[in-house]
């Protein structure tokens, strides 16, 4: 066990870092950032920042001799930089499970050989992939195998030779090309699995996206058939991973009643942060537990609760650039409301700037909640149970 007092590490600088840099510190570490930008959301409120690339070896020693574990907040860091840091202090997640996920092709073959469903898709390496892929992908979407976030590296391509032109346009990297589906619902499971294999299991999440981006959680007290079925699946793949910290799995529900695997993210995730104020631990402060070899908390969600993401959109309030302060006494004013905001300093339209998780006695009531948030801030979304 690594005692509070002592420090952990955290290679990335973003808004996941700044929640997991409060939940580490309320147990009691003290926390350095390896980050590349002069400042961000974790570098501001961390007790150490190392302003260096993510491979920048004399860096990566630094922050080994500093810190007795380390973990990441995004997926993009080189899983080579994970590995050498493995060699001088405890990692979470571990270089080759964060290598799998990082990499759209092998995760989906990965996911397959657990024996859970993905979309139909190809590997796509070259124009004769495309050429050759079966008709049945089309119309479909065609996604980098790498470097993807937030819709970002994604067309929707209706025939091949759409896409083609998009395959150029991401300069003919790697892709896969899935095909477009009749999607019901999104779930996303968010769990920890400790050093000693044990896991623990948040409830659940429907999730809606605008433009590829997550805009509403939703969390009820009573599982369903559907989401016992997703948290099976993504045990199955957390275990299979040989996982060790926070991870999130997202599927999709089809009309017909599959259940398919989207994505994998070896990192706490945007529709976990409802856990924040429902659930008796945070995913963050689960990701300190599995970092310092303590027990899993509790994941009892204890209230239904809706989770809205906030966009610098919310800023501009108008069809103009000017900008405004959203109204968050009146935001406070609903019953139920939490408001986190990220601390980042310019808003820009699509930039994710905070949340706000929405309580209520029932499903009903804190979808409610959320609907007068929603009209406060004039998010573009409509909340139901």
């Amino acid at each position: 066990m690594i005692a509070p007092g002592e420090w952990l590490g955290l290679m990335g600088g973003g808004q996941l870092g700044r929640m997991f840099c409060h939940a580490a510190q309320a147990l009691g570490y003290r926390v350095a950032v390896l980050d590349p930008a002069a400042e961000g959301p974790a570098a501001s409120v961390a007790d150490m920042h190392i302003q260096a690339a993510y491979d920048d070896a004399t860096a990566l020693i630094k922050l080994a001799q500093r810190c007795r574990a380390v973990t990441t907040e995004f997926e993009n860091v080189p899983a080579q930089s994970l590995l050498a840091l493995s060699a001088h202090c405890r990692v979470t997640p571990g270089a080759h499970a964060v290598e799998i996920v990082q990499d759209r092709i092998a995760e989906k073959a990965f996911i397959t050989r657990q024996g859970v469903a993905v979309a139909p898709y190809a590997p796509i390496h070259a124009e004769a992939d495309l050429r050759s892929a079966e008709t049945s992908l089309f119309p479909g979407i065609l996604k980098v195998a790498r470097l993807g976030y937030d819709g970002k590296g994604q067309a929707r391509v209706r025939t091949l030779d759409e896409a083609l032109q998009a395959f150029a346009e991401f300069g003919g990297v790697a892709c896969v090309l899935e095909a477009m589906l009749d999607l019901k619902e999104e779930l996303s499971v968010v769990l920890a699995r400790g050093l000693d294999g044990n896991c623990a299991v948040f409830p659940v999440a429907r999730n809606i996206h605008e433009q590829g981006i997550l805009a509403v959680t939703t969390v009820a007290m009573q599982p369903d058939e559907m989401t016992e079925r997703a948290t099976h699946a993504a045990l199955a793949i957390a275990r299979g991973l040989k996982y060790e910290g926070v991870l999130c799995v997202e599927f999709f529900v089809l009309g017909d009643g599959q259940l398919l695997v989207n994505e994998i993210a070896p990192r706490p995730h945007n529709s976990g942060h409802f856990s924040m104020n429902a659930c008796v631990t945070s995913q963050f402060e689960q990701q300190a537990r599995v970092m310092a070899g303590l027990p899993l908390g509790s994941t009892q969600l204890l209230a239904p609760v809706v989770m809205l993401n906030i966009l610098g959109d919310v800023w501009y309030p108008g069809t103009d650039e000017s900008q405004a302060e959203p109204n968050w006494s009146d935001v406070l004013a609903v019953p139920g409301t939490s408001l986190h905001l990220y601390g980042k300093r310019e808003a820009r339209r699509a930039r994710k700037m905070g949340h706000v998780n929405c309580l209520g006695d029932t499903l009903a009531h804190a979808v409610a909640n959320a609907n007068q948030v929603v009209q406060i801030l004039r998010l573009p979304v409509s909340v139901s149970a």
